[in-house]
């Protein structure tokens, strides 16, 4: 890879793997119990059901490239990095997670675009890095630094999807 290019934070020390950036969207506490190696997911349908849908979607396409063991890209085309999703309803925090990885490379000075493909829906959603969302990334960057300080996980807020993560006997129990 080539030389890192300049940021506005030290990405060394901030840089985390995809699914933090992704879980930080969708809950700070998930994301804390997450990287205190507290995993439920091994046990949620909805994860199976995730990877069954990516393993089975786009065949013809290189799939997963590995970066630093820190972010695994779905597929890698000559412009463009792709993400596959089972569902729309976490797209905010799935937008988040590709930017991320559009930020990533550009440290190595590689400069690509996005796509969130949602197969189950035959949807897809364009992506592209600009300055505005490399500072967005930068301070997400910054709070997912603190939430993962923290002695405690961040506090319990009931969000209407709760019920259907795989962490949520641990919060609500």
């Amino acid at each position: 890879m080539e030389e890192k290019t300049n940021s506005r934070i030290n990405f060394d020390a901030l840089k985390v793997n995809g699914i933090k950036v992704n879980y930080f969207l969708i809950c700070p506490r998930k994301l804390w119990f997450y990287d205190k190696k507290i995993n439920m997911e091994q046990n949620s349908e909805k994860v199976k059901i995730g990877k069954i849908l990516h393993e089975n979607s786009y065949k013809e396409k290189k799939k997963e490239v590995m970066l630093d063991d820190m972010i695994c890209i779905d597929i890698v085309d000559k412009n463009t990095i792709r993400e596959v999703k089972s569902s729309d309803k976490m797209q905010e925090a799935d937008t988040i997670q590709i930017l991320y990885y559009l930020y990533y490379l550009k440290q190595f000075g590689i400069i690509k675009k996005g796509t969130i493909n949602y197969p189950s829906q035959r949807k897809r959603e364009f992506i592209e890095l600009t300055n505005e969302k490399e500072l967005e990334i930068e301070n997400i960057l910054i709070e997912i630094n603190n939430i993962l300080k923290q002695k405690k996980p961040p506090e319990l807020i009931k969000k209407s999807y709760c019920s259907k993560c795989a962490y949520y006997e641990l919060c609500f129990a």
